[in-house]
């Protein structure tokens, strides 16, 4: 896969380092903001990009929404906030880092089941993909981390957060929130290398493409399209990046 076009702007956006301030912090505003809103928006949250913002930097609450979407925004914004401290203190991805994002994602929604790895078997609505035996989901995450580890040395950083985040999710190893959290992983790889958050987005045809890409990568064994997927939203951030601070 050719990552040329991203190469030569993730070069740009390097040669420009340190950078300004205050742009980054009106990118990191606007993105989080983004962010939260399509990955709760991909799992059915009904709160629009002006009401997540209100909810996440204001703390209000919105007439005739459910408690729960807006913990899920609440929540999102917390785990956001322990990725970007991750990556400031250089953590590895670890089974702690992984549970430590998904406790987040569900507290106050599933106190039972957040950080913790499924005691049930699953099914995936609207897939043909059966995730691993309940028993096996905790050696398939020691097996992932595995592959990461060896990984990172020889795949492009995009190639490697967009793998990862499939093979977690095929994993699907916890009950609830495993698409928040796959992405919010996804995005600690990438910031992890200087890489911008990809947002993948929410709107209808966009939301299909994700899932087909994801379908086809579980069920067909492809996995080009997600890659490609992941790559051009990668891209999209980088010139969103470049352009707020040129």
């Amino acid at each position: 896969m050719n990552f040329s076009t991203i190469n030569q702007l993730k070069q740009k956006l390097d040669s420009k380092r340190p950078l300004p301030k205050a742009a980054i912090k009106n990118l990191r505003e606007v993105f989080n903001v983004e962010w939260t809103y399509h990955s709760n928006a991909i799992e059915g949250n009904t709160l629009t990009l002006l009401e997540t913002k209100v909810v996440l930097e204001e703390g209000l609450t919105i007439g005739g929404k459910k408690l729960r979407e807006h913990f899920e925004v609440i929540n999102h914004g917390h785990a956001i906030s322990l990725i970007e401290d991750l990556v400031t203190k250089e953590i590895e991805l670890s089974e702690k880092v992984l549970k430590d994002a998904h406790y987040l994602i569900l507290k106050n929604i599933d106190d039972e089941n957040a950080g913790r790895f499924r005691s049930i078997n699953v099914a995936i609505s609207g897939s043909e993909h059966k995730p691993p035996h309940f028993l096996k989901v905790q050696e398939e995450i020691e097996q992932l981390i595995s592959w990461y580890k060896q990984s990172k040395e020889t795949l492009h950083p995009v190639e490697l957060a967009a793998l990862f985040h499939f093979r977690f999710v095929y994993i699907h190893p916890f009950t609830d929130g495993n698409g928040r959290t796959a992405r919010l992983l996804m995005n600690f790889l990438l910031m992890k290398e200087g890489y911008p958050p990809a947002i993948l987005k929410a709107q209808a045809e966009k939301r299909l493409a994700y899932y087909q890409a994801l379908e086809k990568a579980s069920v067909g064994g492809s996995t080009d399209e997600f890659i490609t997927l992941v790559a051009e939203n990668v891209e999209e951030s980088l010139n969103r990046y470049l352009q707020a601070i040129e």
